[in-house]
């Protein structure tokens, strides 16, 4: 339909024929309107089967709600996963997604309360790098994406537009998961000479980065594994591998392990904190979900205002950075408004 009857230009091949995927219809939909029909029907589609449908049928049938599983040991940086159903990649940005959200409510006479750790992977690597302009940015509480757009692209914080803050928040974390130059053009859908410049300023301005990701880099290579904050170690077998594209993503994994595992580490032990000082406390509110860097609490509503400092309290505590933890706390009668 789309190449044979429409005609539009093909992008790429398959073994069967003519690629459909995202990016595909993406750079023909101004060509045509049935190319963002598909995408919309394969969005639908999706949230269909694997939310609005899969969801209903995994209730518990006494209890009405659903109950998913918790796995210690399946991801390589140590956080939790969450199976049957997953209900840690439950959509956030979409109205779609803000919808299922929406389905998700606490009981009578309780509030869902959310506590999402602030940019906490940033935060860890200010504090291992120690890198002077990102332990100031924390320090005074500056928008970290804001001082990255002003840094990279040379212009003061009030002249950093929305759009220049994007490319500088895909930039910050890029740098996180070890995003090359050409990861980064087909992120900001930029050309890949200007991505390289972006990386370059990026690691001039912020140069005990570049010191500290080469440095684990070597360690890991050395050593086989990495070391969190908090001590543990997630292992890297394949970092001296001679096979060049296995090497990369072992490197990309071992870039992202200090950062990713210790955070995992750190919302691990103010859950631990958090629940023994709920009992401690006789309190009628309960820890239901955690969801990468954030803790859903059901919160009575007669004690809501106490779980918020006990919250903020531990999960701000439950690390020494050189720069402060945050946490935002959200409250609503569902998870949307709560998030």
């Amino acid at each position: 339909m789309l190449f044979s009857r429409l005609n539009l230009p093909t992008k790429k091949k398959t073994k069967t024929g003519f690629s459909t995927n995202f990016e595909v219809l993406q750079e023909l939909a101004p060509l045509h309107p049935l190319p963002s029909k598909i995408i919309d029907y394969r969005t639908f589609s999706k949230i269909r089967s694997t939310y609005t449908d899969a969801l209903v049928d995994l209730i518990g049938p006494k209890t009405g709600r659903l109950h998913t599983s918790f796995n210690q040991t399946i991801t390589s940086t140590g956080r939790l996963s969450s199976s049957d159903p997953n209900l840690q990649n439950i959509p956030t940005r979409s109205p779609e997604g803000k919808e299922i959200r929406e389905a998700f409510i606490a009981e009578k006479g309780f509030k869902l309360l959310s506590a999402d750790y602030s940019q906490i992977e940033l935060r860890i690597l200010a504090h291992f790098s120690e890198e002077p302009a990102l332990l100031e940015a924390f320090e005074k509480g500056e928008d970290i994406h804001t001082r990255t757009a002003s840094e990279v692209f040379g212009v003061s914080p009030d002249q950093v537009t929305p759009e220049l803050r994007r490319r500088a928040k895909v930039i910050n974390f890029g740098v996180l998961y070890g995003m090359s130059d050409f990861g980064l053009s087909q992120e900001l859908q930029i050309d890949h000479k200007e991505a390289k410049n972006y990386i370059d300023q990026y690691f001039l301005r912020y140069p005990q980065v570049r010191e500290f990701l080469d440095k684990i880099i070597k360690e890991a290579g050395e050593k086989l594994s990495i070391t969190t904050l908090l001590g543990r170690r997630c292992q890297f077998p394949d970092i001296n591998s001679a096979n060049q594209i296995i090497r990369k993503a072992a490197e990309r994994e071992a870039i992202n392990a200090p950062m990713q595992g210790s955070a995992a580490d750190i919302i691990k032990a103010a859950m631990i904190k958090i629940d023994q000082k709920i009992s401690a406390q006789k309190l009628k509110s309960r820890m239901i979900l955690q969801v990468h860097d954030e803790l859903i609490f059901e919160a009575a509503d007669d004690e809501i205002e106490d779980l918020k400092k006990l919250v903020t309290r531990e999960m701000e505590s439950a690390a020494s950075l050189k720069v402060p933890l945050k946490v935002d706390i959200g409250i609503g009668k569902n998870w949307a408004e709560a998030h």
